[in-house]
């Protein structure tokens, strides 16, 4: 599996996008905004003022929790600027995401966008700029010493690829309690590698004194196996079972499918952070959200599901093999009918506001 290559969120404004999906992200981004806004207001004592702000959103995806990220952080940097009754200032935003995200759709809206915050910000045209910057954010993406703030929203809990060696996976996509000793050992290698990638380009990237604030789909530190991490994968893997015994997919492909993630622990981010050593932590915190948290408004949990897994599925599996309206029927019967279905689920987020070391 090449994931830079395939990686992406289901694209467009369809009844199994995104971009009409992401509700459960919407109220995280928002939920985290005070150690955003922290960043910034520490950003801007430490370095303003100045002309021009560049802000760099890794893992945009596509749709409206794209300009919900974009409008706060704008929201965040004015306020600041107003305290302090200095002039306006420039503010460059590069949204980043692997080449295969939907690119199209966020710069159709961009016209929308800067009307409307131009007007509700009192900006001028050419003091606000956003660009796409298309890359794994597991590579170097922009000039040294260039940006001032980095933020990342349930984006770097993807791994870079899936482990190497995790063959006798089987019977499992992602980590589960019945995972091999060496499974949870090859998913664990793999995000630190990743992540000590991560900040040794970040570091290079930022001025003296960036910030970056990240908030990633992880758990607590002793729950690797709970409901949050797996359990819509652990159903994903009962619905290629059923295909299997139906006689619609190899039981060897199955096999050789696993997901490209690893979610986290505070202890596991603080130790590596440590061990990279271009950053200092100013803020750890997790915070949980039921999945429940957003019936009623909008929410269906197997099509968000469906718009992040299904372009995976695609990849591994083709058209031809697998129907995906077939599959994710089948997942919602599994779901509808499953006795945890009725628990409160809880996903618990790591976010983590760092600054860079001199």
């Amino acid at each position: 599996m090449d994931v830079a290559k395939i990686l992406h969120m289901n694209g467009g404004i369809g009844d199994s996008s995104y971009a009409k999906n992401s509700l459960l992200q919407h109220k995280v981004i928002l939920m985290t905004k005070s150690i955003t806004d922290e960043a910034i207001s520490a950003l801007y004592n430490n370095i303003f003022p100045r002309e021009i702000i560049r802000i760099a959103d890794l893992g945009c995806s596509s749709g409206p929790n794209t300009f919900l990220t974009i409008s706060e952080l704008i929201k965040t940097i004015d306020n600041e600027r107003k305290k302090k009754c200095h002039k306006s200032l420039e503010i460059h935003i590069f949204l980043n995401d692997l080449p295969s995200n939907d690119f199209n759709t966020i710069f159709r809206s961009l016209s929308t966008f800067y009307e409307e915050d131009l007007r509700k910000y009192d900006m001028g045209r050419d003091e606000l700029f956003v660009a796409g910057v298309a890359g794994s954010f597991y590579t170097r993406l922009f000039p040294s010493n260039s940006l001032h703030i980095i933020h990342s929203s349930y984006s770097l809990h993807w791994l870079s690829q899936v482990p190497d060696g995790i063959e006798n996976n089987k019977g499992n996509i992602y980590l589960t309690s019945t995972s091999p000793p060496n499974v949870v050992k090859g998913y664990y290698e793999q995000y630190e590698r990743d992540f000590v990638t991560f900040l040794t380009y970040r570091s290079k990237e930022l001025v003296k004194n960036g910030r970056m604030v990240l908030t990633m789909l992880g758990r607590k530190n002793k729950d690797r196996y709970s409901k949050g991490c797996s359990y819509e994968w652990e159903l994903l893997a009962m619905t290629l079972k059923f295909f299997i015994a139906q006689g619609s997919i190899d039981e060897k492909k199955v096999d050789s499918f696993n997901i490209p993630l690893y979610n986290p622990s505070p202890k596991e981010v603080t130790y590596i952070v440590e061990k990279e050593g271009s950053f200092t932590i100013d803020i750890l915190k997790t915070s949980k959200i039921h999945r429940n948290s957003c019936d009623g408004e909008k929410y269906n949990m197997v099509q968000s599901f469906r718009s992040v897994a299904e372009p995976l599925l695609v990849s591994h599996f083709g058209h031809d093999e697998l129907n995906m309206d077939q599959v994710f029927h089948k997942y919602n019967e599994i779901f509808v009918n499953d006795c945890r279905a009725k628990e409160k689920i809880m996903f618990v987020n790591v976010s983590v506001s760092l600054y860079k070391r001199n």
